[in-house]
């Protein structure tokens, strides 16, 4: 489907296609994939069918208040044939098509921003579902990795016991690690099985053999964090629309209030002869003079207006949650990068070296192996945590995606 400035894909590059950066083609293949994937799904087409149907609205609104009426009638009065025509037109005295036109701006840039709100929220839950599904396949990696090599092991261990070097209870040691870490394995596989259906359910055309996120992406992603403007954050953007939208709606009110006068103009024949009217009608806005529904009006702009404030008040601590959380797991897995610096992924020979010379015991090797697989977990969930944190903290910021202005 070819994208329009309009559509979901316009709304979505955001971060992905505003910057500059090293791997530029490479990311704006990925974001244009992942655009095309989000644009896709049935909450985002659901969200821009709303938004057209609310642009007709706009339009709607913009038409002309009233139509011109004409009118006719015969009648007989002894032989003679009496007829009437007439014109009239109701004149919009209070101008309430200017209040109507004004609103009309207001409903687009609120169905703009319904949109742009939708679109983020599906950009922010993709790329959480990636981050997720990557995570729990490196877990999976790892479960299986330490399996084949305690199954490694235990072959070692049965040889070296009926050659006497090693007692019974080693081997006995061996097997209960080595069961349960079968069901470490199958618990792994059986997260990544659900990590997986999150991501196709986001992203219709996924398969597990596209991968997560690229890795130049994150750099991408971290360049963009500033100051934002939450006034410009779909979800802020929504709100202050939809408290724009009921203030015009409580001046239409007023303006509706006035009663509009009709001038009519009409000729025909009488008694044989030639007649020409004119009239002039005004409602009488005597037994209701709808004064409620004008504070009924002004009452729904004032609720919009009180919501549009909490939620813009919210979103600034969420805002400085997120940046505070994202800062602390991104400092925490520094730190554990800067700790390990490989020393974890050369342990497993060394241990087994030490073990096979006997300055390990067998209780003591497992113990080691078990530490340095948790080691690796550790470093998989602290990068999840931050990659999460960054995703979050953009998403609150609103600049995930960049709303079509």
């Amino acid at each position: 489907m070819k994208a329009s400035k309009h559509s979901p894909r316009a709304l979505l590059c955001s971060v992905l296609l505003s910057i500059p950066l090293f791997g530029q083609a490479e990311t704006v293949n990925w974001a244009n994939w992942l655009t095309g994937q989000i644009s896709k799904h049935p909450e985002v087409l659901a969200a821009t069918e709303q938004a057209a149907a609310r642009k007709e609205d706009a339009e709607a609104s913009e038409q002309p208040l009233y139509n011109p009426e004409l009118s006719v009638g015969a009648d007989r009065t002894g032989s003679e044939n009496n007829f009437e025509a007439g014109l009239s037109q109701t004149i919009d005295w209070s101008d309430q098509q200017g209040a109507l036109k004004e609103k009309a701006k207001l409903i687009r840039l609120s169905a703009q921003a319904g949109l742009s709100e939708a679109v983020l929220t599906q950009t922010s839950e993709s790329l959480f579902a990636l981050v997720e599904w990557r995570a729990t396949t490196l877990f999976e990696e790892i479960a299986e990795s330490q399996q084949q090599r305690l199954d490694a092991l235990l072959d070692q261990v049965e040889q070296r016991q009926q050659a006497g070097d090693l007692g019974r209870a080693d081997a006995e040691l061996l097997f209960l690690n080595l069961s349960r870490q079968l069901s470490e394995v199958a618990q792994a596989k059986a997260a990544v099985d659900r990590a997986e259906t999150q991501v196709r359910e986001r992203l219709p055309d996924w398969r597990p053999q596209d991968g997560g996120i690229p890795e130049y992406i994150w750099s991408a992603l971290e360049s963009q964090i500033g100051e934002a403007d939450l006034l410009a954050h779909p979800s802020i953007a929504a709100a202050r629309a939809k408290w724009q939208v009921l203030k015009s709606e409580a001046e239409v009110a007023r303006r509706k209030a006035t009663a509009s006068p009709t001038v009519g103009l009409s000729g025909g024949r009488d008694g044989g002869e030639n007649v020409v009217g004119l009239t002039f009608s005004i409602p009488l806005n005597v037994r209701n003079n709808y004064s409620a529904e004008i504070r009924a009006a002004n009452r729904r702009a004032l609720e919009a207006e009180a919501r549009f404030q909490a939620l813009y008040r919210k979103q600034q601590y969420d805002l400085a949650g997120a940046r505070a959380s994202w800062k602390r797991y991104d400092k925490q897995l520094r730190r554990w990068k800067e700790l390990s610096q490989g020393r974890v992924q050369r342990s497993a020979d060394l241990l087994e070296k030490q073990w096979q010379v006997g300055d390990l015991s067998t209780s003591e090797y497992l113990q080691a192996l078990g530490q340095r697989a948790e080691s690796l977990k550790t470093g998989i969930e602290l990068e999840k945590l931050a990659q999460l944190g960054l995703i979050e903290l953009l998403s609150q910021s609103g600049e995930l995606i960049t709303p079509f202005q």
